[in-house]
């Protein structure tokens, strides 16, 4: 299969690498800067390390843990700007219901992670974001207070002054 340069001969594109999808090349040519796709963890023991060495912090929906990562100089190193990244992990289970049950949880705690990066949490742990079957039928700014307050009462997020 031809690439986008290949089949229109693009003068605009002969600049982008070849390897770069087309969605990010439509990014780079209307001039916005492409976001860093969010590091997941992916690796079994690194959920069971967090799970067990980690602090932890247990609210009505969510359970957070947290625990300093290792890796997270080699991490910053490969990163393109250079700064560090927290590494993020969902635990939903069975408990909290079917499939679609349990995808809308896990859509719940994307969103309340996003909440919390954009409030400035630290970087350079590994997080796991654990739902509880409290979450079931709630609303996503209920879940992102909580997990607002949860990094909060973990220190990684600074104190609101009133």
């Amino acid at each position: 299969m031809a690439t986008h340069q290949e089949e229109r001969n693009c003068v605009l594109c002969e600049n982008i690498p070849a390897n770069v999808s087309r969605k990010q090349q439509k990014s780079k040519l209307n001039g916005s800067e492409v976001q860093m796709k969010q590091y997941a963890i992916k690796e079994h023991h690194l959920y069971n390390k967090t799970f067990s060495k980690g602090q932890r912090a247990v609210g009505k929906m969510v359970a957070v843990y947290v625990l300093r990562d290792y890796a997270a100089k080699r991490i910053k190193a490969a990163n393109p700007r250079k700064e560090y990244l927290n590494r993020v992990g969902l635990s939903v289970g069975k408990k909290i219901g079917g499939a679609v049950r349990r995808n809308r949880a896990k859509r719940l705690l994307r969103e309340g992670y996003r909440a919390a990066e954009a409030a400035g949490v630290t970087k350079g742990y590994l997080i796991v974001l654990a739902a509880r079957e409290e979450i079931a039928g709630k609303k996503a700014q209920d879940v992102q207070k909580e997990i607002l307050y949860l990094f909060r009462r973990l220190s990684l997020l600074p104190d609101v002054k009133k």
